[in-house]
């Protein structure tokens, strides 16, 4: 945690003072430059604001949820990710971390939020539940609302970490018996990151935070408001299954020896060829597995709505037909519902991006590499 008197270190500054090397540094903005899905040429610029660019500060606030995003951040396998939370950014309140607490805790906040007005980050965990004046979650004696109100208002930016504060979470289910919603259905004049998934996976939380401290803008966004370096494809194209998929080569049951083949898990409810994450490149615990890979159907987790989409484990519809011919889009279009029907227009627009994305990479490329020389 910072305090007052503490002199503000760039990120470089902060590594290094953690005892790791030069090549250490080099090593994490080669990391984190890939992570955010820009070209080799940006490390240059990603190095370059590392070790000038001040620690962003952060105020971290925690309403209707788990914990579960907070725990999927700091269990990174990469010990510079691992170590960002303490260490590559102010982090001056959080609930669940801090070492601080009770008065010394919210006056810590106060001081960041009136210091750093209009520069610093808010990452909000946990739905917030409106019904009955927002009685549902309470801290110190205020409501969830009140707190957030407060804290977004000096924000230069809101990342919502976990399908809770995206998208209103399983406390949002139906009935919703507590009123429970997002950030934006109450934050309106800020830009806002969604980063769903239940949780989201912890180099995927990193990577935004390191790209707006790195350039000072948000990454671009999907029309959900995504990050699309993250949620831009399908956790069907990146599956490993996929090839069994195409191949008309279905596990019929849980366990059986075609499901530890290999062979895909649409028949048992999958939602891969409907939910866009980044699951089956990325992985989890260093990449080594994602659920899909561990022998369970991806459930959706980071798509709207996705707790009324129950049960998990019956396929999204059932078609006659998807034998060795069928493909994902294939089935895009004739699987019903809201969520679908957005996958299907995603796809489409992506294809057809697809060649106007690649000659303008080509081109930043190109000027990135002059910018460095330079």
């Amino acid at each position: 945690m910072s305090t007052k008197k503490e002199k503000q270190k760039t990120y470089y500054e902060s590594i290094i003072e953690k005892g790791y090397s030069r090549r250490d540094f080099i090593k994490f903005a080669t990391y984190m430059t890939a992570f955010m899905g820009l070209e080799s040429s940006m490390i240059g610029q990603v190095v370059k604001a590392m070790e000038t660019k001040k620690r962003i500060p952060v105020i971290w606030e925690h309403f209707q949820e788990c914990t579960g995003c907070s725990e999927s951040f700091i269990r990174s396998d990469h010990p510079l990710v691992a170590d960002l939370i303490f260490d590559h950014i102010s982090l001056d309140y959080t609930d669940t971390l801090m070492a601080a607490s009770g008065h010394n805790a919210e006056e810590a906040k106060q001081e960041s939020m009136k210091e750093n007005y209009g520069n610093y980050i808010l990452v909000v965990e946990g739905a917030i539940p409106i019904k009955d004046d927002g009685v549902y979650c309470t801290i110190a004696g205020r409501s969830a609302i009140e707190i957030l109100k407060e804290s977004a208002a000096g924000a230069a930016a809101i990342l919502t970490f976990g399908s809770c504060s995206a998208w209103g979470g399983v406390q949002a289910a139906y009935p919703n018996p507590t009123g429970s919603v997002p950030v934006d259905e109450i934050i309106t004049d800020k830009p806002i990151i969604r980063v769903p998934g239940c949780p989201p996976i912890s180099e995927v939380m990193t990577g935004i935070v390191m790209h707006y401290a790195t350039f000072g803008v948000l990454p671009e966004l999907d029309a959900l408001g995504r990050p699309k370096q993250f949620y831009g494809k399908r956790v069907h194209d990146s599956c490993y299954r996929r090839p069994n998929f195409d191949a008309g080569l279905y596990a019929e049951s849980f366990d059986s020896q075609e499901a530890k083949d290999g062979y895909c898990l649409y028949k048992l409810g999958c939602r891969g060829p409907v939910s866009y994450n980044a699951c089956g490149t990325m992985g989890w615990n260093n990449g080594v597995s994602f659920p899909i890979k561990s022998g369970y159907p991806c459930i959706g987790c980071s798509e709207p709505s996705f707790w009324d989409n129950s049960p998990f484990v019956e396929r999204l519809t059932n078609v006659p037909g998807m034998g060795i011919e069928a493909t994902a889009d294939k089935i895009g279009k004739i699987v019903v519902g809201a969520a679908v029907g957005g996958a299907v227009v995603h796809s489409i627009a992506t294809n057809f991006a697809k060649k106007k994305e690649i000659r303008e990479a080509e081109k930043r490329g190109e000027e990135n590499e002059k910018n460095i020389k330079a």
